[in-house]
């Protein structure tokens, strides 16, 4: 086959609605792709496989922010996990299976106005595993965790109960329905600011030794969890990258546990970035987004993370985020017993049964007998109260059974939830938080900004819920005792109003236990203390008994004498203090506020300590990174496209090489230029090393005139093939898909370049075209190579052809600006392109070919050979 051989067309798409197209739409490692449409004010992602068939559609902004248009997207490197960036600097991870949202990201940005909360770059770098040759295998499958750490430790205790999810509650439409193309609302559980600001990791519940959902595990569920684990192995140590409109750069490591933000030299924003392959170095070009794309330095900025090459960050981020979960979890379960008793908008609570009784025994008194009496001395009821309890229809067999099961329910899932649930939560949480105390007094934790006094009186608060969670479960136990002897008391005078020929059995309640229950127990209960009331104000000297001044690590021998314990016997996982000889009825047993206010406090310290990263960032602006002022060589408006790659440099390993190609005017003529130069920190002497090739936006026949060409978008594929989408020049003809192989151009050195920045570099090779120092070399189907090489300044060698190595012209397409996306991976070799109306877009196989009786119509369009 011939040097204009096309390639295979895999699919025509055409799109029920207008669409967008973004360049890193492709799948890295699926023959998948992501569209953006917009319906009713609100834009909708969907998946399309290359093939053409839609997998699923969701919307992307929730309920609060539905208006919100998407900014960018990013691929994670496992391919598993898409990140949205929106333009309200919101960024959702969203799962490749269904388009569900995993986690919500935000990006504080502490007094910067709303106008600059814009981001204009967004990039997903993989992370560096190094071989594992030589190295003794992990038998014991710790994974990471350090023998004796808090981890390690929680990895030995029971697991505590899974909590069911709201989303866990499956319909006979998510049964039954066809899930292949459902729209989907992307709606998430309701989480508090608190936990959604907690800096963690993806969710691991293994840390946090909460267990998963076991019970009703199917084929999907174990599919989930396969890719799930292949995800966190490919995505570890990788980091998003995002740049706001401001210049800040914005780090999350494995896409989800945020690392701070570095304010770039200037305020000015970059628009590309590449990050080294082995080292935490970030290089970036600074430019601004309102002036010439050429405005740009040469060489980049380099910003230095030092501490993301240390195991300091991850093994806080899993300490961050088995906090998290644990909080999470004592959240969720306080809430739950919270609702259980009070009621909420669905239910009604297990309390105000017993509330609307006495408002029923008042009324009835109030009306019949003008008065209020209860209980006499005696041991009998009044005659109003027997009158109640005989002729209620609150007192039958039937609603005092309901009231049996609903207050039992309540009280016992309140002792119980205390006892297996909220208090070994809590000493877990107590072990990651005194690891972190242990950490706040070594100086090699300086920069995560732990303050040992602030950590202490978490630990402190968190003692205090333990011991009021012990409380709570011993007075659900006396308030469910005192509630049966109260049901008991109805039972026995009903049966005493109702005379028969049975002997009456003996009561078997205390009438005095009775009346005090009557009379304060239902209208307000003790039970009550524990979630109302204001924000409990902590006194450190409460507790002072439970935990005495100490040294660091004391009290985790406490717990672990616990855990031990707990161990022998899991039934036993409560905390149960030996209360000394001290009156508490006063101390405030709000458990529901010092839960909020325990989950305020660490997650401040998480807050704090998460960015540590980017206070260990250093950058370096050596070689004219910073945009230089405008030249005026370069009129407005003369810069089109501007694309970079980053390449290997096959000779030095561990060094690289930049690749530009720019799409510039200059007086009238359109010209492509290609350029390369060492890639890396500040390189002495990089006018030098700078190299160039300048190609004219033109084909034609061998033989034949040239006819000038419009390169309407253009994208480097891998490292050798850069692609082209061109049309004739004024719009007329066929548009045309073509490859051209950069590294081959036959690069020449540019040593007039007098200033840093890519403009410069430009001016100087368009004032050297001006001159006439270049000749104008054509061959058919070829892109024109204008450039020359140059021998001290004087003369000139001729050049050789820069071939079209394969190219195929767009079917049914005629006119239009178009937006192309690529995947260059091996095996997943793609070219995607939608017209200007985002209706149309064409899927090419790079790898594949047409068949021979295509060839033919596909060579006519860039002329024949004679």
């Amino acid at each position: 086959m011939s040097e204009s051989n096309a390639f295979a067309s895999l699919a025509t798409l055409r799109l029920p609605s207008p669409c967008r197209l973004l360049s890193s739409a492709c799948c890295p490692d699926k023959d998948l792709i992501v569209l953006i449409s917009r319906l009713g004010g609100h834009d909708k992602l969907s998946l399309w496989k290359l093939q053409g068939s839609k997998k699923w559609e969701v919307d992307v902004g929730e309920d609060n922010d539905a208006s919100a248009t998407v900014a960018d997207l990013v691929w994670s490197p496992s391919g598993q996990t898409i990140a949205v960036v929106r333009d309200s600097a919101h960024i959702t991870l969203h799962s490749v299976q269904d388009g569900r949202i995993e986690r919500c990201l935000s990006i504080p940005f502490q007094g910067t106005p709303e106008t600059n909360k814009t981001i204009v770059g967004v990039w997903w770098f993989a992370g560096h595993h190094s071989p594992a040759s030589g190295v003794i295998p992990d038998i014991f499958k710790r994974n990471g965790v350090k023998t004796g750490s808090a981890l390690s430790i929680l990895k030995t205790l029971p697991l505590l109960d899974h909590l069911k999810e709201n989303g866990e509650n499956m319909t006979a439409t998510d049964l039954f329905a066809f899930q292949g193309t459902q729209t989907r609302t992307t709606s998430q559980r309701s989480m508090p600011a608190v936990i959604k600001q907690w800096p963690a990791l993806v969710q691991s519940l293994e840390d946090a030794s909460i267990a998963f959902p076991s019970q009703t595990r199917g084929a999907h569920d174990k599919m989930e969890e396969s890719n799930s684990s292949t995800q966190a192995q490919e995505d570890e140590d990788s980091l998003l990258t995002l740049i706001d409109k401001r210049g800040a750069l914005h780090c999350f490591l494995d896409g989800s546990y945020f690392l701070g933000s570095v304010v770039l030299p200037g305020g000015l924003p970059s628009a590309t970035a590449f990050k080294h392959p082995r080292k935490p170095l970030i290089f970036l070009h600074p430019q601004s987004i309102d002036s010439d794309m050429l405005l740009t330095g040469m060489q980049p900025l380099v910003i230095d993370i030092p501490l993301l090459a240390t195991p300091k960050v991850r093994d806080f981020a899993r300490l961050s985020s088995a906090a998290r979960e644990l909080t999470w979890y004592i959240m969720r379960v306080v809430n739950e017993v919270r609702e259980g008793w009070f009621g909420s908008e669905s239910f009604t609570g297990a309390r105000d049964i017993g509330i609307k009784w006495v408002q029923a025994l008042e009324r009835r008194l109030r009306e019949q007998y003008g008065h209020l009496t209860t209980l006499l001395l005696t041991g009998s009821g009044s005659e109003g109260l027997t009158d109640f309890i005989t002729s209620s229809e609150q007192n039958s067999e039937r609603n005092l059974q309901k009231w049996d099961s609903s207050v039992t329910e309540s009280l016992t899932r309140t002792r119980d939830h205390a006892t297996a649930r909220i208090i070994p939560a809590l000493q877990r949480l107590h072990i990651i938080l005194d690891e972190i105390l242990g950490w706040s007094y070594m100086p090699q934790f300086m920069l995560f900004g732990l303050g040992a006094d602030y950590v202490d009186s978490c630990l402190r608060m968190i003692e205090r819920g333990i011991f009021i969670s012990s409380w709570l479960a011993a007075e659900a136990r006396r308030e469910l005792g005192a509630f049966k002897q109260f049901l008991s008391f109805i039972r026995h005078e009903t049966i005493v109003a109702n005379p028969s020929t049975e002997s009456h059995t003996n009561p078997d309640h205390d009438i005095l236990e009775v009346n005090g229950y009557l009379i304060s127990g239902l209208m307000a209960s003790k039970i009550d203390e524990w979630f109302t009331g204001s924000l409990p104000q902590f006194n450190p000297g409460d507790l002072s008994y439970f935990r005495p001044p100490q040294s660091p690590g004391k009290a985790l021998n406490e717990v672990l004498e616990l855990a031990r314990a707990a161990l022998q016997d899991p039934s036993q996982t409560s905390w149960q203090p030996k209360v000394p000889s001290k009156d508490f009825s006063d101390l405030d047993k709000n458990l529901d506020a010092l839960v909020q206010e325990i989950a305020s406090r660490c997650q401040r310290i998480f807050a704090e300590a998460s960015q540590a990263g980017a206070r260990s960032a250093t950058m370096s602006v050596d070689g004219g990174a910073t945009p230089p002022q405008p030249k005026p060589v370069l009129t407005e408006g003369a810069c089109h496209l501007v694309r970079q790659r980053v390449v290997g440099n096959q000779n030095e390993p561990d060094h690289h090489l930049q690749y530009l190609a720019v799409h510039v005017s200059s007086e009238g003529q359109t010209y492509l230029c290609m350029s390369r130069m060492p890639y890396g920190r500040y390189v002495a002497g990089i006018h030098d090393d700078i190299q160039f090739s300048l190609l004219g936006c033109c084909v034609g026949e061998f033989g034949g005139e040239r006819s000038e060409i419009d390169v309407l978008d253009m994208e480097f594929f891998d490292e050798e093939t850069l692609i082209l989408v061109y049309q004739a020049k004024k719009g007329q003809g066929a548009i045309f898909v073509a490859t051209v192989n950069y590294t081959t151009l036959g690069y020449q050195s540019e040593r007039y370049v007098s200033g840093p920045a890519r403009i410069d570099m430009m001016a100087s090779v368009l004032q050297r075209r001006k001159e006439g120092h270049v000749s104008l070399v054509f061959f058919a189907m070829f892109l024109w190579r204008l450039c020359g090489v140059f021998t001290d300044g004087m003369g000139q060698v001729p050049c050789s052809p820069i071939p079209i190595t394969k190219c195929r012209r767009l079917s049914g397409w005629r006119s239009g600006s178009v937006s192309l996306a690529v995947n260059g991976r091996v095996g997943r070799r793609v070219v995607c392109v939608l017209d200007g109306e985002g209706t149309t877009m064409e899927v090419l196989d790079m790898e594949g070919e047409e068949l021979e009786g295509e060839e033919e119509s596909e060579m006519e369009v860039v002329g024949t050979w004679p």
